[in-house]
């Protein structure tokens, strides 16, 4: 990689502010969707809830497959032209939508289309989020890489909250096409902003087997799985937790989640060049762990809240932190397929983490859960602390 010259923290943040807004078009585009189209196929088509949420879940899938082959796509051919394709099969995903809809008469017809659509977003998340981290991380240095990180998923997070309830009013007002079209307009302009800005050198070099890939990266994406099943729970669990309670509110304390990460993002991107990414991982996970315990153990609204809010603001800065250590153990020209490696992790945390609670709120009820998550969360404080103890910074 060629050396960066300096540039203050105004220029920084915009060099990835304008690869990172690809991320924001692709995760915009996944959000949209996610309010609207499990009561569609459930009340409009006809099918079961079981096959409604089989659709939704279609695009995780495809995007856990192809995370590790988006990284070496990125590694090959460019990060840029990864992004330009990731792009058009998100725009591609709308295009299906639409067609579902106008098929509606046929259901099976529809369906199908539909999870064409999914699958192909999934695709297309993988191809666009991982190479635009890794088209930031190009333009800025790897020294930056936390930085970069850290922006993308700010940009990750700002489109998800926005996603549903636009997707909602757009629905309530065009029906589904209307959503559709927007996520088929985003790609255009998004492919457009793409095409005009300055692609990056190719690495020239050897690309080690995703094996050797894997043995350098797996512990960091290990612990980052094992802190994603704290966003799993509340993201996917809160409602009921609080319906277990006679409580309201749930919608709120997602809302201080997603402050909590944010914010953390905005306010300490710069604390895993300071202090490690090793130091700032064991703080956030116990940071985390603390937040699963009071919701745990909440006698009230605001409990929860502010277990939503320290659980949100312990997540924020694992990935950044534990994403450097993780592509730091490869040369530049094998970062992409490390990146999308450690990346699959958080997408099989988030796969395993809705069965196995379910399982355990049929067993123990559905506060069991935030004890069994602060658990699984303390396993990686303790994975931390012995790096740390071994002299990792």
């Amino acid at each position: 990689m060629s050396a960066i010259p300096a540039l203050t923290n105004a220029q920084l943040n915009k060099r990835i502010i304008s690869v990172v807004i690809f991320t924001f078009f692709c995760y915009l585009s996944i959000g949209l969707p996610l309010a609207v189209l499990p009561g569609y196929v459930h009340n409009q088509l006809g099918y079961s809830s079981f096959i409604a949420g089989l659709i939704i879940s279609l695009q995780y899938f495809a995007t856990l497959v192809s995370r590790p082959q988006a990284g070496r796509y990125a590694d090959l051919l460019g990060p840029k032209k990864v992004v330009l394709v990731g792009l058009i099969l998100c725009g591609a995903s709308g295009l299906f939508t639409l067609f579902a809809v106008l098929m509606d008469a046929s259901p099976l017809i529809s369906l199908l289309l539909l999870a064409v659509g999914r699958v192909v977003l999934g695709f297309g998340e993988s191809l666009t989020a991982t190479g635009s981290i890794l088209w930031g991380i190009n333009v800025v240095g790897t020294v930056q890489s936390a930085r970069v990180i850290s922006w993308n998923g700010v940009a990750t997070y700002l489109a998800m909250a926005m996603g549903a309830p636009l997707g909602v009013m757009l629905n309530t007002l065009f029906g589904i096409p209307g959503f559709a079209v927007l996520i088929m307009l985003m790609a255009a302009f998004g492919y457009w902003l793409a095409t005009r800005r300055p692609a990056v050198q190719v690495e020239v070099g050897q690309h080690i087997p995703f094996t050797k890939v894997f043995g350098k990266i797996w512990l960091y994406g290990l612990c980052l799985g094992l802190g994603t099943v704290g966003f799993g729970t509340i993201a996917t669990f809160i409602t009921l937790y609080f319906s277990s309670h006679s409580w309201e509110g749930a919608a709120f304390s997602l809302t201080l989640f997603s402050i909590g990460f944010i914010l953390m993002r905005l306010l300490f991107n710069n604390s895993i060049a300071r202090y490690g990414a090793i130091r700032v991982s064991l703080v956030s996970f116990a940071i985390e762990c603390a937040g699963l315990l009071l919701i745990w153990q909440a006698s009230s609204i605001w409990m929860v809240d502010l277990g939503a809010f320290l659980t949100g603001s312990g997540f924020s800065l694992i990935f950044p932190a534990l994403g450097v250590e993780a592509i730091r153990r490869v040369q530049p020209q094998n970062q992409g397929s490390a990146l999308g490696l450690y990346s699959a992790f958080l997408d099989c945390g988030l796969g395993i983490t809705g069965p196995v609670a379910g399982l355990l709120i049929g067993r123990w009820g559905v506060d069991a859960i935030y004890l069994a998550a602060a658990g699984v969360v303390l396993l990686a404080v303790a994975v931390m602390s012995g790096l740390l103890a071994r002299g990792d910074r």
